[in-house]
């Protein structure tokens, strides 16, 4: 017995693809107006994160 005929007998199994979908469709959607509505300061402040060693050795030398 192939593994499609053991899909077709699970009841409302063709719901789960379009419960998928909807997931994966809102959570992209998501992430594109957060990253739309981001502000350009915030923005920044993130990219300049891994070139400021200064913070990072402070931080380490306090704990």
């Amino acid at each position: 017995m192939k593994f499609i005929n053991y899909l077709e007998t699970i009841t409302g199994i063709a719901v789960f693809p379009f419960i998928s979908l909807a997931i994966f469709f809102l959570f992209f959607t998501g992430v594109i107006i957060y990253a739309l509505a981001i502000r350009k300061e915030t923005i920044e402040e993130l990219k300049q994160i891994p070139l400021d060693n200064h913070k990072v050795d402070s931080d380490v030398e306090n704990n």
